[in-house]
């Protein structure tokens, strides 16, 4: 999983830094909290972020709200990494738009875990992203349909966007998941068919 980290100090950077890739993520640091944001909307951005609270530029709090913000359609787990460990400052770190919140010096067993529920979380996010856009097609799809179609008077025939003629069937197989069977409505079989088979009995 490729995580972003965004953490001022060194030292605590390379220890959370070295921590990630012994566990076989892919890191993209960043050292305050404008690269953070710089990083965050690019098109390649990690969706893991772990955020320092406090560093140069914007603190992580505030790339929580723009990220909430700007980046409502992006799938993305916040995490908020502190030495502030007060209730209060829970409180304020949640309501920045955070999804967790750990406190230095964090443990390694309890970050794991947190990242394992993180990555479930995104993993549901995208899921739920490819439906919306798999159903969106669909509904466009659909659409189609319902637009003026040129259709031949004679013989049914529909033109499509290529100004090419088709069969009502087949045009509507191309624009739909619909499959057709064939058979006689009764009133063809009354108009139709049985005079052609009266017609056929007649000449033998």
């Amino acid at each position: 999983m490729r995580i972003l980290i965004a953490e001022d100090d060194l030292v605590s950077r390379r220890v959370l830094e070295m921590t990630l890739k012994n566990w076989g993520h892919e890191v993209v640091l960043t050292c305050d909290g404008d690269a953070a944001w710089d990083a965050l909307q690019r098109s390649d951005a990690p969706g893991m972020v772990i955020l320092d609270w406090m560093m140069p530029g914007m603190d992580g709090p505030t790339v929580c709200r723009k990220a909430r913000q700007e980046l409502a359609n992006r799938p993305l787990y916040l995490i908020l990494l502190t030495a502030r460990g007060q209730k209060q400052d829970l409180i304020e770190g949640l309501s920045s738009g955070a999804n967790d919140y750990l406190t230095k010096p964090f443990d390694r067993a309890e970050l794991q875990v947190r990242l394992k529920v993180g990555a479930q979380v995104l993993d549901l996010q995208n899921a739920l992203a490819e439906r919306v856009r798999a159903l969106e097609q669909a509904l466009a799809e659909v659409k189609q349909l319902h637009g003026l179609l040129p259709i031949c008077c004679y013989c049914k025939s529909v033109r499509d966007d290529q100004n090419y003629w088709q069969q009502v069937e087949t045009y509507l197989a191309s624009h739909t998941h619909a499959r057709f069977s064939h058979g006689i409505c009764p009133n063809c079989l009354e108009t139709v068919v049985k005079p052609q088979l009266a017609a056929a009995a007649s000449t033998r």
